[in-house]
């Protein structure tokens, strides 16, 4: 019996975990000093955090921990505490971690994480494809070698060009690691390709690059020494210990607009990464479940001194380029980092920071998929847009608020396009059929039949009003004395198009007009019911619904006949003449 989790399966997410350690160690601790905290609270929620997320999460290649924008958020959420004095500012981020969590837990017991599933693709590549040149970009200081400029709290784009224009000449030596780790990942990945072995080359390039630069004595100080790398630095060596948020409910009042935003804002970033490795890897999400996760992983990384976290861009592109086979990689990721800070503290400090800058670059290269790039900008004029906006939104505004941007544009292009209602003329051919008019046809002689097509909601009402507009001049000139309106690909009614419709029916009913309305649709014959349309119309003719065994089109012409032929007065026959009956009742 093939077990359920194959020792296939755990080499890659070991090799994978590990990996996604190697970045962890430095982001966490970088992301914690944007936050104005300590780098060991930045390590806890890469232990805690990224743990109880993979455990609990649907995807199996999303990464949790602490992120760029939410560290930058938290920040400007404790920004009201002074800062010569930070345990408060530490216990109000526990506290902030614990509100946090709880709302997105409240997200998913009410299912409101389905909502993202209406975040386009086109709005995922977008923001894959911004992101990716971000990442590229913040790490070219790191590449050459060349001192950060600027704050955490600058703009990514000032921040490269402070680091760029002020941080001094390029090492050589950081650019010759940083080159040679990107030929190692190029290389490595090909071998394993080919071969079919794990996905190792990004953790070996890592090692290996790490070794030569230690053995060189470019990491660390000799005689006669120049021209120094950069290196990760000191890791402090201990483990999360659990610890209750203190709670103060001015704190509460103060931190509760952040909180709503911070949990929003991670929900958005986690579900869109996941989502877009998912149109690789073809793997069904539970988007209410993600959201639990991410809720269970910030309340409980507010009880062991964690920085609130959410889903990791860099680490989840890692994770999967890697060849991460299950959600258990995010375990061994947060066990690797969590055995790193305990035992191999000190040797982290050999991994070279230019060699860390060239996966990256690789990543970031990774991260935009060219070909679903490329079908987006020929698929239409819409999709591009979507797909260059949320990119330029993400390089130059923000990456965490882009996924907004597009989704509110998203929204805005989509609502003229629902709004869009198709309107066609139809006749009862001799043989009963029903088809679209064309020129060549006679005009109708008492009888307009009109399709209606789109949906019926608010956005809707002005092309609706004007089609109402339009029908009851052509009534008036033409004298017309019966329409039929199909109403079969219509769709959710709302108050305001249907009050249009009430309208319609009582001023055709001013000019002797009968309306029967043909193929409606279960909503539409509610709302028609709850607004009391058959006090005055004949709710035999409204509510009969469409099935397989006849046409309601047909069925609404042939009762127009049948009232059309009574309307007639008796006809003057003589003996031996054939009875005369309205010709319009032989053409259904």
């Amino acid at each position: 019996m093939t077990p359920s989790y194959p020792w296939s399966f755990a080499r890659r997410d070991l090799l994978a975990g590990a990996t996604v350690a190697a970045i962890s160690l430095p982001q966490a601790m970088a992301y914690a000093l944007i936050a104005g905290v300590d780098p060991k609270f930045g390590l806890y929620s890469a232990i805690v955090v990224t743990l109880v997320a993979s455990i609990f999460g649907s995807s199996s290649h999303l990464i949790n921990g602490p992120t760029n924008a939410i560290s930058l958020v938290v920040f400007s959420a404790l920004a009201f505490f002074d800062p010569n004095s930070r345990h408060g500012a530490v216990e109000a981020m526990f506290l902030l971690g614990a509100m946090i969590g709880i709302i997105q837990i409240l997200i998913a017991v009410f299912k409101l994480g389905d909502l993202t599933r209406y975040i386009s693709e086109s709005v995922v590549i977008g923001f894959m494809a911004g992101a990716g040149c971000l990442v590229a970009l913040s790490q070219l200081g790191n590449l050459v070698g060349i001192a950060d400029r600027g704050t955490g709290h600058q703009h990514v784009l000032r921040r490269v060009w402070m680091t760029l224009a002020e941080g001094g000449p390029a090492n050589g030596r950081a650019l010759a690691i940083g080159l040679t780790s990107v030929a190692l990942v190029i290389g490595l990945r090909k071998l394993t390709r080919k071969y079919r072995l794990p996905q190792f080359d990004m953790l070996v390039a890592l090692i290996m690059t790490a070794a030569v630069a230690a053995m060189l004595g470019w990491t660390q100080p000799r005689p006669g020494a120049s021209s120094l790398i950069a290196v990760v630095g000191n890791v402090p060596a201990s483990l999360p210990s659990p610890h209750v948020p203190e709670i103060d409910f001015a704190w509460v009042k103060q931190l509760s607009g952040s909180a709503f935003a911070i949990a929003f804002l991670g929900l958005l970033e986690a579900l869109a990464i996941a989502k877009s490795i998912a149109v690789h890897t073809r793997q069904p999400l539970d988007y209410n479940r993600q959201c639990l996760a991410e809720g269970i992983a910030n309340l409980t990384g507010a009880f062991f001194q964690c920085l609130p976290g959410s889903g990791s861009l860099t680490r989840s592109a890692i994770n999967f380029q890697a060849g991460a086979a299950t959600r258990a990689s995010g375990v061994f990721a947060a066990g690797t980092v969590a055995l790193v800070v305990v035992s191999l503290a000190p040797l982290a400090r050999f991994i070279p920071k230019p060699a860390l800058a060239g996966l990256l670059l690789v990543t970031a290269a990774r991260l935009i998929d060219w070909k679903r790039l490329s079908y987006a900008m020929r698929a239409s004029r819409y999709d591009a847009g979507l797909v260059l906006i949320t990119a330029f939104a993400a390089v130059f505004i923000s990456v965490e608020f882009s996924i907004l941007i597009g989704v509110a544009l998203s929204i805005i292009l989509f609502v003229p396009r629902a709004a869009r209602l198709k309107v066609s003329e139809l006749i009862v051919t001799g043989e009963g059929v029903v088809r679209e008019r064309v020129p060549e046809d006679p005009p109708p002689a008492d009888l307009i039949i009109h399709d209606l097509e789109g949906q019926l909601f608010f956005g809707a009402a002005p092309e609706l009003d004007r089609f109402f507009d339009e029908l009851k001049l052509r009534l008036a000139a033409d004298g017309v004395r019966f329409v039929v309106l199909r109403l079969k690909r219509t769709r959710n009614p709302d108050m305001v198009c249907l009050d249009r419709f009430e309208h319609f029916l009582r001023d055709a009913e001013k000019m002797g007009v009968t309306v029967l309305l043909a193929g409606i649709r279960p909503d539409l014959a509610q709302g028609l019911n709850n607004l009391r349309f058959y006090d005055w119309f004949a709710a035999e003719q409204v509510f009969r619904e469409e099935d397989e065994t006849y046409s309601a089109t047909l069925h609404a012409v042939r009762a127009a006949r049948e009232l059309a032929r009574q309307s007639l007065p008796a006809p003057q026959t003589q003996p031996g003449d054939e009875a005369v009956k309205d010709p319009l009742y032989y053409l259904v």
